[in-house]
């Protein structure tokens, strides 16, 4: 097997690692309000605060450690995420549980920021959209077989194993990445006021609001997939796995979509009617949530298409580092798990804020208000781009 494939397979392992740690709570949110007697609303927000802290450590952590060499940079990070997530398995209350993510997410947008990074020296230029595609796919693999499995695990011998589960899974992934991992790659190092201009192209900013919108759009009704499949739509506890099982197959199915779009040229311009397909659907979606095979449908292609710009935005972002801001390079890596981690604090509030006034089935309403934002904000960002082929 080619070293590339066998690079390629363990940073879609990367992602599968951090996707576990980072959804698991969505599927054991009822087991944590149970063990540390606290509100399911109240759990929620280990969501929020997970993404809100991820988002804002990353650039700090990103910018500050460019001036280190990447392999010992991701190598360090990952230890330190062993370690948070090893705590989180061993928390006794609430406010435990909540330092231990904060420790993960400090860590984690830094470390898939590193993996892109890296995925876009390794690979073919030809082989770069896919490649990034299939770095997405280990997160919706997560959900797939992660997350069902971790609560499979929460459910038959307690949620602190499932925590456990991916401190093993990081081992494993340290182990492969102390060898496969290239020693010395090309850098640029400059300092942050340089790497922070990138920020400052309307290309980026555009971008990265898109990225949050539609990251709230999709966590503003994720945030409570359990409850909306057992209490909304009636699906019993025992069904649940499966449920999860085939939403998270739809999402794989999403990415790699993605990757198919984000080799066209004109990748961005398709990217509208999705969204309007988007605001439809959330719109309706109260209605459909009184029957469960509409319901459960209706959230299927919702999970198929909310986040299809994911590979088109990251090599967006790449190709403009590349272009004009190569000391940015990592930078850019991180932009698009950045802002979709501000997206995802933003949606999981606005769905904890709604639940209560307007009730579980409707909080998909919010969720349509930013699907709209993100609507308008790719026609402002195709005509930024225009504006700069143009020139």
């Amino acid at each position: 097997m080619k070293k590339f494939t066998l690079q390629s397979i363990v940073f879609v392992l990367v992602a599968f690692m951090l996707g576990c740690n980072e959804f698991i709570v969505v599927g054991i949110l009822s087991d944590l309000a149970k063990d540390f007697s606290v509100s399911l609303a109240t759990v929620g927000y280990l969501v929020t605060i997970f993404a809100t802290v991820y988002a804002v450590s990353t650039p700090f952590i990103t910018v500050l450690t460019s001036r280190f060499p990447r392999y010992k940079t991701l190598l360090t990070l990952i230890g330190i995420f062993f370690v948070g997530n090893t705590l989180s398995g061993l928390a006794t209350n609430f406010v435990f549980m909540v330092v231990s993510r904060i420790l993960t997410a400090m860590t984690a947008g830094s470390i898939i920021s590193l993996v892109m990074t890296f995925s876009s020296q390794i690979a073919p230029r030809e082989k770069r959209a896919s490649l990034v595609s299939w770095v997405f796919a280990g997160f919706s693999i997560a959900s797939v077989f992660g997350v069902p499995i971790g609560v499979a695990i929460s459910t038959s011998i307690g949620w602190r194993y499932a925590f456990f589960s991916i401190s093993v899974l990081t081992l494993i992934v340290f182990g492969l990445l102390l060898f496969l991992l290239p020693r010395h790659v090309t850098q640029t190092t400059s300092s942050i006021k340089n790497q922070l201009a990138l920020l400052l192209d309307a290309r980026i900013y555009l971008g990265v609001a898109l990225v949050l919108f539609s990251a709230a759009a999709m966590y503003g009704y994720y945030t409570y997939i359990r409850p909306l499949l057992t209490t909304a739509m009636g699906f019993s506890l025992g069904s649940l796995n499966w449920l999860l099982f085939i939403i998270g197959i739809m999402s794989i199915i999403n990415n790699r979509l993605s990757g198919k779009l984000a080799e066209k040229a004109d990748s961005l311009h398709r990217l509208p009617k999705f969204y309007i397909a988007d605001i439809i659907l959330l719109v309706l979606l109260p209605l459909g949530l009184s029957n469960q095979m509409v319901g459960l449908g209706m959230i299927l292609v919702l999970t198929l298409i909310i986040t299809i710009l994911n590979a088109p935005l990251q090599l967006h972002f790449l190709n403009i580092a590349d272009a004009d801001y190569p000391q940015s390079l990592v930078l850019a890596s991180s932009l698009s798990s950045i802002f979709f981690n501000f997206g995802i604090s933003l949606g999981s509030a606005t769905a904890s804020i709604l639940v209560g006034p307007l009730g579980l089935n409707r909080i998909s309403f919010g969720s349509a208000v930013f699907a709209a934002i993100a609507l308008g904000l790719v026609i402002a960002l195709n005509r930024a781009n225009k504006r700069r082929v143009a020139h």
